[in-house]
């Protein structure tokens, strides 16, 4: 099992505070703080919602959206659970796992129900003491995929309780303890401020695991780099892709080196032919990529990298290094729908910035959210009385018109489609 190392945000009245029971600010902007373990190359985050009211519940979950949007790790939510629809609004927020207090026996009441509704995949408990779990063991077993443990000193007595992996929050640790930790058959990951404050440090801490024979997580490779065909000077092209839009954002190089020193530290790393020297991306513009897939074709003589890029790709300023125009046949952009979107919403937006005479949109704009609703409404009444009729493009032309007007409705509320398409990919 890679062990991880997985920084923690206790969420308290919109700022990130020092732990359950110290409030002194760490950080006001949680959503920064999180890019910040992102960038340093932590393997999860783990955010516990300190809420003391329904209201302050709320206001966390939204700040808990854009903490997952930015940080783009595998996020586990925990924290003011007293129901099933808090877990499945914690998931939706973003989160890949909830975790229940098992402290609360309301909570371990839900156990079944949440884990039958999400999967047990998406479920983890948090315990402070082994002889909580152990009263509720057989739950736990069945409907769980791991724990979270507060308390340090109960490694070993809860490794005797139950096989499931487990995160240990520790405050702070020496490295010759975290080793010892490490070491432990079912500890998964450290979480805590010895992560928090050690963040910087990640990158060298896994290779000091690495260097004791702990497995740490990490890019796992099916080919090695002698497997590649290289061109004449030893190196294969590369070309980098955004992740989310497919869109091409530019080609570079990679020697040995490069391609080993990305794989390590999961940032996109080349070997500069006009510097002769190695070159990680974006080291001092902060433009970093971060790899989510990379994938060699047929002939092994070129990677595809599929990355989060932050800022721009090229020197220039432009987000892709392709933007200087040869030549262009008129076509219609139908074969990316998402782009389709994009486009016909990029319109929408603009007649809102830049109003033109005679446009029904402005006109939609003008009227406001009322008549905007009304038509929406309208819309979608035509689709149910189109779908009642034999001539299929008849809900075609309907569910356009639908469409269109929602998407009025997207720019009257400054709601954009990586939103909504993040939203989707999240439940």
């Amino acid at each position: 099992m890679n062990k991880k190392f997985v920084p923690c945000i206790y969420l308290y009245r919109g700022k990130a505070v020092r732990n359950f029971s110290d409030t002194s600010v760490m950080d006001a902007d949680p959503v920064r703080l999180a890019a910040h373990y992102r960038e340093n190359g932590a393997d999860g985050l783990m955010v516990f919602d300190l809420s003391e009211t329904d209201a302050e519940h709320e206001a966390a979950l939204d700040l808990l959206k854009e903490i997952c949007a930015a940080s783009e790790l595998d996020v586990i939510g925990a924290g003011h659970i007293k129901r099933m629809e808090d877990v499945k609004k914690l998931l939706y927020a973003g989160c890949r796992k909830a975790a229940l207090d098992y402290e609360k026996e309301e909570n371990a009441a839900i156990t079944e129900e949440v884990s039958l509704k999400f999967g047990r995949d998406k479920l983890l408990a948090v315990c402070r003491e082994a002889g909580t779990l152990a009263r509720h063991r057989e739950l736990a077993e069945k409907y769980l995929s791991g724990l979270v443990l507060l308390n340090p000193h109960q490694i070993r007595e809860t490794e005797k309780v139950t096989d499931l992996p487990f995160f240990v929050q520790i405050e702070q640790i020496a490295l010759n303890r975290l080793l010892e930790v490490f070491a432990c058959e079912h500890v998964c990951g450290v979480t805590g401020n010895a992560v928090n404050d050690n963040a910087g440090q990640i990158s060298a801490l896994k290779e000091l695991c690495r260097e004791n024979h702990i497995p740490v997580e990490t890019l796992e490779a099916a080919y090695q780099w002698e497997d590649f065909k290289k061109n004449s000077d030893g190196m294969v092209p590369v070309v980098v892709q955004d992740y989310r839009t497919l869109e091409v954002l530019m080609v570079a190089y990679m020697n040995r080196e490069a391609y080993e020193n990305t794989l390590r530290t999961g940032k996109m790393t080349y070997y500069s032919r006009s510097r002769q020297s190695l070159w990680l991306k974006g080291e001092t513009s902060g433009h970093y990529q971060y790899v989510k897939s990379l994938t060699a074709d047929c002939d092994l003589d070129t990677i595809l990298a599929r990355v989060s890029q932050v800022g721009a790709a090229c020197h220039t300023g432009n987000r892709s290094c392709f933007f200087q125009e040869i030549t262009r046949k008129d076509y219609a952009e139908t074969g990316n729908p998402l782009q389709v979107f994009e486009e016909v919403f990029g319109v929408i937006r603009d007649r809102k910035i830049h109003p033109k005479e005679g446009s029904y949109t402005n006109y939609l704009f003008e009227k406001g959210i009322d008549k905007i609703l009304k038509k929406l409404g309208e819309e979608a009444t035509e689709i149910v009385i189109a779908a009642k009729n034999p001539n299929p493009n008849e809900i075609k032309y309907e569910i356009s018109d639908f469409l269109y007007h929602m998407m009025v409705l997207m720019a009257e509320k400054e709601i954009t489609w990586e939103e909504i398409t993040e939203e989707l990919a999240n439940r």
